[in-house]
């Protein structure tokens, strides 16, 4: 039974090679650790196209390959049999590709003891939490963590210009906001709003509802819709509770972590001075790619504002910044909100996203929040992000850059 589910693992794996491989911006530099003995462990959400990585990874070197995704293959685990199927399968190879590892349990005393055999592996997970706890754990200082997300917009267009190579970034941009950046919907294999909200349901099953044997399906599952309908609005578990008759906030909270586990929403929080003040501020809700708000949302289908706040976040973590550690959102004194605060260091950067600022008032409100914050934080640092205006904003001795998301998406990805 499990070599059958491996031979069928090897079939899939010889028609996964025949798929683009579609380059990462990070790839060169992962590959230069690809000698090294320490295990490469990529995390990120299911699709976004962890597997596809890996391969880019393991060109041109013989390796073994286990899709832990295979429940037969978790029946009475023998760590010795499954080597050994392997062996006769693929040969002594020196590199092991073991997908989804989360699933396997003690998962982390079976990769140590393959490390020790000398065994060069490469994992990938789709659970944040709970990797990173048995990395920090278990193998700290032997292994390097790779996140993974679905296209950042410089991918996406390398990808898109192999399906549609006479679209212009204009047109590109539009479909990418809208559509967001996961691999099947950026080749076109597969119908967007069909394809990402069956997506969204099976992450929903597979990673929060079976991983945490969780009773109410049907109230996680609307936990998580008000969530993406609710995209760039603050929350707190006891308003997200009230709004849906909840009973209890704390299990709220509990849920709303799980999504956020599995790469699916992704609340951020407040910044505060006091770490102790970020973890119990309201926080806002965003989702990890812009075609789940297109697939899933009702309220914000429409309201193109939503979606560039959403992919202005998500661009942010695909350049390596890390939510509530160096990305936060901020609200002054007297409650005006900046959306988004880089932190590093001692040194704040303040970004506002606003579609459209033709409108003065409109124009006015983003300023006067972003010199309030500047004032708070002891930074000059003050971005706008549009649509479509680039120009400069001079307002009491500060200089505020107003950049549209075409121009800012280039320098973001074109900076080290």
């Amino acid at each position: 039974m499990k070599k059958e589910a491996l031979e069928k693992q090897r079939r899939e794996l010889e028609m996964l090679k025949k798929h683009p491989l579609i380059t990462r911006d990070i790839t060169d530099s992962v590959k230069k650790h690809m000698s090294s003995n320490l295990m490469k462990v990529i995390l990120g959400p299911r699709r976004a196209g962890k597997s596809i990585f890996s391969l880019l990874l393991l060109q041109d070197r013989p390796f073994g390959y286990v899709n832990f995704d295979d429940e037969r293959l978790l029946e009475n685990f023998d760590a010795d049999q499954l080597l050994a199927d392997i062996q006769s399968m693929y040969g002594k190879t020196p590199y092991l590709f073991l997908d989804e590892i989360q699933n396997l349990p003690q998962w982390e005393l079976i990769v140590n003891r393959l490390q020790r055999m000398g065994h060069n592996l490469v994992l990938t997970g789709s659970n944040a939490n709970l990797l990173s706890k048995e990395l920090a754990t278990h193998l700290t200082g032997r292994h390097i963590p790779i996140e993974l997300l679905p296209f950042n917009f410089n991918e996406y267009q390398r990808a898109k210009k192999l399906v549609d190579p006479q679209s212009t970034t204009t047109e590109l941009l539009e479909s990418y906001m809208q559509y967001g950046g996961y691999p099947e919907i950026t080749l076109q294999r597969a119908e967007p709003k069909e394809y990402l909200g069956n997506l969204f349901d099976s992450l929903i099953l597979k990673d929060v509802v079976l991983r945490h044997n969780i009773r109410k399906v049907d109230s996680i599952k609307r936990i998580g819709e008000y969530m993406i309908h609710t995209t760039s609005q603050r929350f707190s578990f006891n308003s997200v509770a009230r709004a849906l008759n909840e009973k209890s906030d704390v299990t709220v909270g509990k849920y709303i972590s799980y999504f956020s586990d599995a790469y699916i929403t992704l609340p951020l929080s407040q910044y505060s001075h006091s770490p102790k003040k970020r973890s119990r501020g309201i926080q806002k809700a965003y989702v990890i790619d812009n075609g789940f708000i297109f697939s899933k949302s009702i309220s914000a289908s429409h309201d193109q504002g939503v979606y560039l706040e959403n992919l202005v976040l998500t661009e942010f973590l695909k350049k390596g910044y890390t939510i509530n550690e160096t990305i936060f959102y901020y609200q002054t004194r007297n409650n005006k909100e900046v959306d988004f605060v880089i932190k590093q260091g001692n040194l704040f950067s303040l970004f506002q996203v606003s579609y459209d600022i033709t409108n003065p008032a409109t124009e006015k409100r983003e300023v006067l929040a972003l010199l309030e914050a500047a004032e708070e934080l002891k930074t000059n640092d003050l971005t706008i992000i549009t649509r479509n205006t680039d120009k400069t904003i001079q307002k009491n001795g500060k200089e505020i850059r107003c950049i549209s998301l075409k121009t800012w998406l280039s320098q973001l990805h074109t900076t080290d």
